[in-house]
């Protein structure tokens, strides 16, 4: 399995700091150095990649080594330096613990994970240097993060404790979606995945894949059993008498924002779609969970001028939750910026017309993630935002607080819709490869413009048996939905779609 050695710094790693890494594993001539934002790659004299090492990241939030990788880091800020040691190449996890090693004695800091620190002086010893490595940049097109591709899918190997969207696996996303490809992603059982990689891989044929000892593989988010054939990992038929993959249904409590418009995807968005197959035995053992997590999709609409300032609707719903603002922003993780909505605007706008895709991380007191992306459409700048907080079972989730949460987006930051779900899943937000139960309904808000869209009273007299809420102005008003959101009890889900049903006047 590829291994991904990671070394936390204290000083940058300057390009002799990193010359001394690369030459730590004992290569014959070095070709050349990374630039800014290059990956250098250690290949062997066929011009095989054994190594793959992207440039450092200075990461100024604190708490994301412990959250991504369950490891310390130097105070911050403090440096985060990857490299990447290929898949079925037995020196390749030496080199890489070398390379790392040697950059953590000569910058002051430590590596992760700890054991391949000792790869040091084993590769000292001759062993892996012996054959002619050099190194060379890689190409533009290259994709290090991909250890696997074929004309349906590119796999990806992973074992780190939580895997995350990495920039390196947020590029082999782009460059999968770009050929039209899945993007599926192999880990060891004892892995989990970051929100922010369980949202991008809501489209099938991508999947995460779950080494297992008993079935081999599962999809760690459906349970499916799963075998390689015909060119990627696909569902095993069920036999007879067996449990489907759908029934073993997962709720996102994630994705876009819900409008009226998308009222007949609710089904899909609770529950995992996917072709009928075997549920492997390891999803199927629950575990009793008392934790929760509160997850708000909801999208803003701007008008595109000068003055527009991103982030703040964001900023204004974590102030009402938690009481404070988000820790740290950045393109990939771990997040490694504090908070600016100034910075934030400042990069989306270079980026445009291109969509901008945005990681934002709370503090240690109270786990909380969310994913924005920002768009230009015909109808202004559009933040399509998901924020996930997590509570223990002695902690309660600030569910009074939803509808002053929602009466600020709507007043003040150009809410268009918002969807509110409980769910009985893990305090510190990392998705595992068991069942969870489906995130279930506790309110929908609808902004003032769509309410006024609305012809007569439809949005105001609906099928629910509780009214909505008025938000804001009599003069122009949003609405909020409230919806029964105990999380043992699915129903809500009829309601809602009851709810987007009538909207639309279907």
């Amino acid at each position: 399995m590829t291994k991904d050695v990671i070394a936390l710094t204290r000083d940058m790693p300057d390009p002799l700091s990193v010359l001394a890494g690369l030459l730590a594993g004992g290569p014959d001539k070095l070709a050349g150095t990374t630039a800014d934002d290059a990956v250098v790659q250690l290949c062997d004299e066929e011009g095989r990649p054994l190594v793959s090492v992207e440039a450092p990241v200075f990461v100024r939030v604190a708490g994301e080594a412990e959250r991504l990788l369950g490891a310390e880091a130097p105070p911050v800020p403090f440096w985060w330096t990857e490299a990447r040691a290929t898949t079925g190449v037995e020196e390749a996890e030496a080199l890489a613990g070398a390379f790392a090693a040697r950059v953590a004695s000569l910058t002051g800091g430590t590596v992760w994970p700890a054991r391949a620190a000792g790869s040091l002086s084993v590769v000292e010893g001759g062993g892996a240097g012996s054959g002619g490595v050099s190194a060379v940049p890689a190409p533009a097109a290259a994709q290090p993060a991909v250890d696997v591709l074929t004309d349906k899918v590119a796999v990806v190997i992973q074992d780190r404790p939580v895997v995350a969207m990495t920039a390196w696996l947020s590029d082999a996303f782009r460059a999968a979606a770009a050929a039209g490809l899945g993007l599926q992603i192999v880990t060891p059982a004892a892995s989990g995945l970051s929100p922010a990689v369980r949202s991008s891989l809501s489209g099938w044929p991508s999947r995460w894949v779950v080494q297992d000892e008993r079935d081999g593989y599962f999809d760690g988010l459906s349970g499916a059993v799963l075998r390689w054939q015909d060119g990627m990992f696909a569902a095993v038929e069920a036999e007879e008498g067996e449990q489907p993959e759908d029934a073993a249904y997962r709720g996102d409590g994630d994705g876009s924002a819900l409008d009226p418009g998308d009222a007949g995807d609710v089904g899909d968005a609770a529950f995992g779609g996917g072709p009928r197959g075997r549920v492997a035995a390891s999803y199927r053992e629950v575990e009793p969970i008392a934790d929760r997590q509160l997850a708000l999709s909801f999208r803003a609409v701007h008008a595109a001028d000068d003055r527009l300032v991103l982030g703040g609707a964001l900023e204004a719903l974590w102030r009402e939750l938690t009481g404070v603002p988000p820790a740290g922003w950045g393109t990939a993780e771990p997040a490694n910026t504090p908070w600016s909505p100034r910075q934030l605007t400042d990069l989306a706008r270079d980026r445009a017309p291109a969509p901008t895709w945005l990681v934002i991380v709370g503090g240690a007191d109270r786990p909380a993630l969310a994913t924005v992306r920002v768009s230009r459409t015909t109808g202004g700048v559009e933040e399509d935002v998901t924020l996930t907080l997590g509570y223990g079972p002695d902690e309660e989730p600030p569910l009074d607080a939803l509808p002053r949460a929602a009466e600020v987006l709507a007043t003040r930051h150009g809410l268009q819709s918002m969807l509110v779900q409980q769910r009985m899943a893990a305090r510190d937000l990392t998705v595992r490869p068991r069942f969870e139960g489906p995130g279930v309904p506790l309110g929908f808000v609808l902004g003032a413009e769509e309410v006024r869209r609305m012809p007569g009273d439809r949005a105001r007299r609906t099928p629910l048996s509780e009214p909505p809420v008025q938000l804001g102005p009599a003069a122009r008003p949003a609405l909020y939905y409230p919806l029964p959101g105990d999380p043992s009890d699915l129903s809500a889900w009829r309601d809602f779609e009851r709810l987007m049903r009538h909207l639309k006047g279907a």
